[in-house]
């Protein structure tokens, strides 16, 4: 690939990301035989991988097939090629990441599907306009800095549902310490307490749901460091953002 090629790939990238809108994109019934023969050549090719719902795309003669729970592969009608990475639609004046709006439509599906009493959740008095997700630890310091926004976000009529996400691991003193505020008497004071580095002592009952958090963060989300945000729509916000920022992107 030229310099030249590669720069317009990033810039289209680039472009597609920032131009991602909402909608999703309709599919038409594949054939049952041709998701049958696309099925049997990916798993003749890699037994191992996990192969899920065929599905029309865009481009004619191309068909889309999820592979391992979430990644997407653009494969030809005889299962013999496929083009692994995301899929953009070239409009006037804008360059869509289709493939990004699908996964943005799947992350918000799943986070509604969280048990809402398994988060630290802090809520604004009265009824809230929004709410965000965040997937947080107890010893970065952006985790800090938006956890000191909480009562601003609240007063703005933000809902804030905590999510955990020890990021040295589960077998890390980050872990014990965070799943002591999931196991507290008290999570959200806890919680305030890790964050501010008080003295709390350590205390993992049975049955906290951080390594199930961790593993979402992981698997579905995508999360690679903490704070990660993931609005209602589904869009991640990889890191911290102010207050007036969350605001006008909520649309609140």
């Amino acid at each position: 690939m030229t310099l030249f090629s590669l720069r317009s790939a990033r810039l289209l990238a680039l472009a597609g990301a920032i131009a991602a809108a909402g909608g999703q994109v309709a599919h038409a019934e594949v054939d049952g035989e041709v998701a049958k023969q696309i099925k049997a050549k990916l798993t003749a090719g890699n037994p191992r991988a996990t192969i899920g719902e065929v599905r029309e795309s865009p481009v004619e003669g191309l068909y889309e097939v999820e592979v391992d729970g979430g990644n997407v592969l653009f494969v030809s009608k005889d299962g013999g090629h496929f083009i692994a990475g995301d899929l953009f639609e070239v409009k006037p004046q804008q360059v869509v990441n289709l493939s990004e709006q699908r996964r943005t439509h799947q992350r918000a599906s799943i986070m509604e599907r969280q048990n809402l009493d398994d988060m630290i959740v802090f809520s604004p008095k009265g009824k809230a306009k929004a709410h965000i997700y965040v997937f947080t630890d107890v010893d970065c310091g952006y985790c800090r800095k938006l956890h000191d926004d909480v009562p601003e976000l609240n007063r703005r009529g933000i809902e804030v549902r905590y999510l955990a996400f020890p990021r040295a691991g589960l077998n890390s003193l980050g872990y014990r310490k965070i799943a002591t505020a999931w196991c507290a008497d008290d999570p959200n004071a806890t919680l305030t307490k890790l964050k501010n580095r008080e003295n709390v002592p350590l205390n993992v009952c049975k049955n906290n749901p951080v390594a199930a958090q961790y593993k979402l963060g992981n698997e579905s989300i995508d999360v690679r460091g903490t704070p990660t945000i993931v609005m209602e729509d589904g869009t991640v916000v990889p890191g911290y953002l102010p207050p007036d920022t969350l605001v006008k992107a909520l649309g609140i």
